[in-house]
């Protein structure tokens, strides 16, 4: 006879177990990734010990380009709508960051913003690009105004796109991140990463939840898996990048906020501070609109770019 609590409690461990196990995941090789998530534009250039994605679209004679950095756990793919209505008129240069895409994990898998100064003052002398216009959402907005800091001279302009920085405060946040920040159950996402999760991961990233696709989740889910980035993310989660809020005020050229009212990643509140800080900042706030606004509102954004730049 079944000895009821016991046997419920039995059942209910084995069932945990058999949908850990389903949800296991192996890595997957970048060459393997590299047949479906490139194009003709693709390129890879070796930096800092890493093969660098990358893709320098529109008029070759723009001497002073957009350069676009994405967030955590994304790629250059996100830039992909943005891209299509600037290019026609100016030179766009797109990366997958060091720890995500088809770059992958630095050599040394340890992240912080001077490590990410390294790595962009070495990625844009191979390209021989004097000057830019730098642009970044979530950590690459946090990375672009580091770099701000760091090299402005490099910099002809500034455009943060629901930036990370100021200390968080009341934000809903993402159920992946949350998990990642968790000691214990972080570790393992190193072997189970369920496509369920980058989903609805990727849903509270967006206000309107139809843009969040099958194709779009499986390339996130895709990219995660690439061998050694969900190690790489893991160092990210456990080692938080500390920003130095109070080197804001010293940015000095021209900068472009943009936002999305509904960002539950990162308050739209924290885009006054940084229109308060950075002096003569503009700021564009976007109704309705989630953390990924050049995804989600990709003509007011280009729009809102082109005149930013023409005005440098």
């Amino acid at each position: 006879m079944f000895n009821g609590p016991r046997f419920l409690w039995s059942s209910a461990f084995l069932l945990v177990l058999v949908v850990l196990s389903l949800s296991v995941r192996i890595d997957i090789p970048v060459e393997q990734l590299k047949t479906k998530y490139t194009d003709g534009a693709s390129k890879f250039i070796p930096v800092m010990g890493m093969q660098v994605h990358y893709r320098d679209e529109g008029p070759v004679t723009d001497s002073i380009p957009l350069v676009l950095i994405h967030g955590t756990s994304s790629s250059l793919h996100t830039w992909d709508k943005l891209v299509s209505k600037i290019s026609d008129q100016r030179r766009v240069i797109r990366f997958d960051l060091p720890a995500f895409g088809l770059t992958g994990p630095s050599p040394e898998n340890t992240y912080s913003f001077t490590f990410y100064n390294r790595f962009l003052d070495s990625l844009l002398s191979k390209m021989k690009i004097q000057k830019c216009i730098l642009a970044g959402n979530s950590l690459g907005g946090s990375i672009a105004w580091n770099y701000a800091v760091h090299d402005s001279n490099r910099l002809n302009g500034l455009i943060l796109l629901d930036a990370g920085g100021y200390p968080k405060k009341d934000e809903k946040g993402s159920l992946g991140f949350k998990l990642a920040a968790m000691p214990g159950i972080n570790n393992l996402l190193l072997f189970i990463t369920p496509r369920t999760l980058v989903r609805k991961s990727l849903e509270d990233a967006y206000f309107d939840k139809s843009l969040v696709t099958d194709e779009l989740t499986q390339r996130y889910h895709e990219l995660i898996l690439r061998s050694g980035n969900r190690r790489a993310a893991l160092s990210l989660f456990k080692n938080p990048m500390r920003a130095d809020t109070a080197l804001i005020s010293g940015i000095k050229i021209p900068t472009l906020i943009i936002w999305g009212k509904e960002d539950q990643l990162i308050s739209y509140k924290q885009a006054y501070k940084f229109q308060r800080d950075i002096q003569g900042s503009q700021l564009l706030m976007l109704e309705q609109i989630g953390h990924v606004p050049m995804e989600e509102a990709p003509d007011l954004v280009s729009s809102a770019i082109l005149k930013f730049m023409h005005q440098q």
